[in-house]
């Protein structure tokens, strides 16, 4: 007789599921290792611990890691520890360089550090910010500041000295408006100021002029009823003596000694108008200072010497009806001139300025007090024409 079965039947899907899902909970508990796992450990702890032994005896060294894998149980492997030195190494190394090639630099030019520490460097900044000066509009009352004296360099021929802010070249030379003066007609008074800056300019700027040529477009602003003043200058280029020479009213150089450093010649000074002493005559007053640097053509090629020239002169206009002259053209009634800083011995018709490289100069011992170059406060002494003296600063 069959066995009746009062349950609920399982199918076999029901089965199959229950099967699967008492599988993967016994996956998930803890396995007890094998054999071969637990000697691999026991070989692995026996060999660290014969390693410790060994570095305490003699001092941990590169191969007493080096069995051990890339990161096992440690930190940065030694061949990482290795890169990150060479790298600091390499760093420092750098940083040395760099110090060292600091201290050469301050050891050939000082005064990239003495500048800072005194303030020059400052100083040039704010000058250079400030810019040119306004043009004279009368005689100064006193010479200019000595705040950082400093030394000129070829970069930097102004350097240290007040023609760093004073115009360059002709226009710096400024012509006052023209009027009529004296019984001199406006016309007149007009062409007459032109041709006096023309003179200045060919004078003390003209660059064949500078180098020694002849000054033919100078000469031929100048009357030639003027007759003293053309055989002066004639004599002076041919035979220059001290009695007639050629700086009497041109500045020049000799190219075989001097080089200008750049192009640049700083000028300041003012021209003015005045009745002359007699009717029907008026006179062109200028006063100008022209500051020309030089370095030799066999020397220190940093060597930076300036060299100052001022001139004092006194051009006259005419009215060509009460006086004999040639339209167009200028009579020069006086004439006094300055040099500072060019050997007061030598009368060849050329600047020759002191440099700093020449050490103890040679010649005619200064006399007198030391006098500014610079100082446009009062009028060129003619006494000092005489002295070989001392300049204050150049």
């Amino acid at each position: 007789m069959a066995q009746q079965d009062d349950g609920p039947r399982i199918s076999d899907e029901e089965w199959q599921r229950f099967g699967e899902q008492a599988g993967q909970r016994s996956s998930d508990v803890p396995k007890e290792p094998s054999a071969r796992a637990r000697m691999v450990t026991e070989r692995l702890r026996r060999e660290d611990e014969e390693r410790r032994k060994a570095a305490g005896r003699f001092g941990r060294g590169r191969n007493a890691t080096a069995t051990e894998p890339p990161g096992w149980r440690t930190g940065p492997t030694w061949q990482e520890r290795e890169r990150l030195g060479r790298g600091k190494r390499r760093l420092k190394g750098a940083a040395a360089i760099l110090f060292v090639a600091g201290l050469a630099l301050i050891a050939l030019r000082p005064e990239l550090l003495i500048d800072r520490v005194t303030g020059k460097a400052d100083a040039r900044q704010e000058a250079e910010r400030v810019g040119p000066l306004a043009a004279e509009s009368g005689r100064p009352t006193g010479a200019p500041e000595v705040e950082h004296p400093d030394r000129p360099t070829v970069k930097d021929p102004f350097r240290g000295s007040p023609a760093l802010q004073w115009a360059d070249g002709a226009a710096a030379i400024e012509v006052p408006p023209a009027r009529a003066l004296n019984g001199v007609d406006q016309d007149r008074i007009a062409d007459g100021l032109a041709k006096a800056k023309q003179f200045l300019v060919a004078a003390n700027l003209d660059p064949a002029v500078l180098r020694g040529e002849r000054p033919a477009a100078a000469l031929a602003l100048l009357d030639p009823k003027d007759g003293d003043t053309h055989r002066r200058m004639r004599t002076a280029y041919e035979r220059p003596t001290e009695e007639t020479d050629p700086l009497e009213l041109f500045t020049r150089y000799d190219p075989a000694e001097l080089r200008p450093v750049g192009d640049v010649v700083k000028v300041r000074g003012r021209m003015w108008l005045e009745a002359g002493p007699e009717p029907g005559q008026a006179e062109i007053k200028v006063d100008y200072s022209f500051v020309h640097p030089f370095v030799k053509v066999r020397g220190n090629p940093e060597d930076v010497a300036r060299t100052i020239v001022r001139r004092e002169m006194t051009f006259q206009v005419v009215d060509p009806k009460a006086w004999e002259s040639t339209p167009g053209t200028l009579w020069i009634r006086t004439n006094l001139r300055d040099v500072a800083n060019t050997a007061c011995d030598r009368y060849d018709g050329y600047l020759h300025p002191s440099f700093f490289s020449d050490g103890e100069a040679s010649g005619p011992e200064p006399s007198g007090a030391a006098v500014d170059p610079y100082d446009r406060s009062g009028g060129i002494d003619t006494g000092r024409q005489e002295e070989c003296g001392t300049l204050s600063r150049s």
